[in-house]
């Protein structure tokens, strides 16, 4: 099903190199500190973290983007986040921290990750780098600081995805790149699933329903045909097509048969990325942390959020569902901080401060 569990040696792409000022030299940070990035497609957050789990600098910065742009433009974006996090600490960007923990959107696979860790080494900002998806700073986010890390975590935004993680360093993963691979879901997916409702209650090949109104209502139009013009013709931008998924909610929450179907799907698609998950790491009859995170599955919608839990209880009746709050890059931090063999103390100072 497009799920791998594997053992890497770590849970993502790991590549290790001495600093540029010799083999001995130690990072401007300190051994044990961490520069903790989580990129998506939208923004980037950065933070200097020592090893003691103290925030010395943070920044945010532009979407990561290698697809669009290519990896050098994207990591020119990445880099500017890092330099004005690096001045905030008051240290050079050169060998800023001992390691890199890099979770990175559009890092969906292995191949992927390698070519990203090798990418991001050559730029000099710490001893190690390790590469991983963005799923897992989510992850991460949602799990005890102290603990290893042990849980699943799906993510729903733009689009969706599942990653789980086991202390040994196995991992379950999805390849994630759409209908290529499988995936349905995510903001994309919502939207064309209500787009493609509509236009057919509208011409009669489908059964009524109020998205038909409500649709091209959010763009002020009268009417689906309006709408599937302006789209098609690009005076409604692509991007305008992810302002429908709230549409979509609201529609549903009114009382709206069709729309309930949706969301209604989407809640079996994210607990079958969870059980499967769970199924592949050995932990489906365990008591296991299952993390939901992104724009979608954060806005605890009832009738989504009731009916994955209702759901989960029946499939694996174990597993603790939880949706995060913290931002992930204190996922990537505490990544960082497990690489590092970090105390207690340190995973306590680090949380507190994204409290």
């Amino acid at each position: 099903m497009g799920v791998s569990g594997r053992v890497d040696g770590v849970d993502g792409a790991g590549v290790r190199g001495g600093p540029a000022g010799g083999a001995g030299e130690e990072p401007a940070a300190g051994r044990g500190s961490v520069l903790a990035v989580d990129a998506g497609n939208s923004k980037t957050d950065v933070a200097v973290i020592g090893a003691d789990g103290s925030v010395l600098g943070a920044a945010r910065g532009g979407g990561f983007q290698p697809p669009k742009v290519g990896i050098g433009p994207a990591l020119d974006t990445l880099e500017r986040a890092v330099t004005e996090a690096a001045s905030a600490a008051g240290l050079p960007v050169r060998d800023l921290a001992d390691q890199v923990s890099a979770c990175l959107a559009n890092a969906d696979l292995p191949v992927e990750e390698r070519e990203l860790a090798r990418a991001v080494r050559e730029r000099g900002w710490g001893r190690t780098t390790r590469v991983r998806n963005d799923t897992f700073a989510v992850l991460r986010a949602g799990l005890p600081g102290g603990a290893p890390p042990r849980g699943v975590a799906v993510v729903c935004g733009a689009g969706i995805n599942c990653a789980g993680l086991l202390p040994d360093g196995r991992t379950a993963r999805f390849p994630a790149v759409g209908r290529l691979s499988g995936d349905w879901g995510g903001g994309s997916g919502l939207s064309e699933e209500a787009l493609w409702l509509a236009a057919r209650a509208e011409d009669g090949r489908g059964e009524p329903t109020e998205l038909a109104r409500t649709l091209p209502g959010h763009f002020g139009l009268g009417s689906m045909d309006e709408l599937i013009e302006a789209l098609h013709l690009g005076r409604i931008p692509f991007a305008g097509r992810y302002e429908l998924t709230p549409v979509l909610f609201e529609t549903c929450t009114a009382g709206d048969a069709v729309a309930a179907s949706v969301v209604d799907r989407l809640a079996e698609e994210v607990v079958l990325l969870a059980t499967v998950a769970l199924e592949r790491l050995g932990l489906l009859g365990e008591e296991t942390p299952v993390v939901l995170g992104g724009s979608v599955l954060a806005a605890r919608h009832p009738r989504l959020d009731g009916r994955i839990r209702v759901l989960m209880a029946a499939r694996a009746p174990k597993a603790v569902v939880g949706v995060v709050t913290a931002p992930p890059v204190l996922g990537a931090g505490l990544l960082g901080l497990d690489q590092a063999g970090a105390n207690a103390r340190a995973y306590t100072r680090l949380a507190a401060h994204y409290a």
